[in-house]
């Protein structure tokens, strides 16, 4: 095993617990669905294309959003819920970025729609409209602090999966950062950069979450040993 630095700080792996909530803002058909988009939360932004990823983590890959869903499925627009289904969310690093997607997919196929005369503007029923609900998200630290690569990997193997996803999902989307806490704290604390480009190269939304667990854990044993 070759000699490990010690971080210049310490890694605290923390938690997090999810509560969603109905925002009371309905939509029946295409332009109230934009108007939602465009106005509500981002916590609601977030919460419509990350379900899946939190409630069902062993699935992969992970279905459509639910934007795609209700489009295709309620709505009856089968070409606009594939673009909706194509936006790749691991492109954006904020929420901010993800919205102005999808806001501008949806008024390209409004625009085209007016223009052509071609499609219907379809209203859903009132059993069938969409419901925008938000992600509450409580985070707090876990017992789990590390000083090196080898404690980093012992801890990796006993976290939930809630501190995984929080790590590596909500940490660089929802707060803005260009990679997950753990590519950061390997290269700025323990000076692995090439580690930490590795694990940074990872498509996380190509594993289920105990996938993504295991290929971490096996990047850095393959450094360390």
């Amino acid at each position: 095993m070759k000699k490990l630095k010690k971080a210049k700080q310490a890694f605290t792996f923390y938690t997090r617990l999810h509560l969603q909530e109905l925002t009371g803002y309905k939509a029946r058909d295409l332009k109230g669905l934009l108007k939602g988009i465009k106005e509500l939360s981002g916590s609601v932004i977030y919460h419509h294309t990350h379900r899946f990823l939190q409630q069902h983590q062993f699935l992969s890959p992970e279905p459509p959003n639910d934007f795609a869903y209700w489009v295709a499925e309620v709505l009856g627009e089968h070409k606009l819920g594939e673009e909706l289904a194509s936006v790749d969310v691991i492109q954006f690093s904020s929420i901010r970025a993800l919205r102005e997607k999808l806001i501008q997919t949806i008024e390209n196929h409004i625009r085209y729609m007016e223009n052509t005369g071609r499609g219907q503007f379809r209203v859903s029923g009132m059993e069938e409209q969409f419901h925008f609900i938000k992600t509450i998200s409580f985070v707090f630290p876990t017992s789990y602090v590390v000083h090196n690569l080898l404690e980093f990997v012992e801890s990796l193997k006993k976290v939930t999966i809630n501190s995984i996803y929080f790590h590596v999902f909500e940490a660089k989307l929802r707060l803005e950062k260009s990679i997950n806490d753990f590519s950061y704290w390997i290269d700025t604390n323990c000076g692995e950069n090439e580690l930490s480009k590795e694990l940074a190269r990872l498509d996380p939304y190509t594993y289920t979450l105990e996938g993504l667990r295991t290929k971490i854990i096996n990047l850095i044993e393959k450094r360390i040993k």
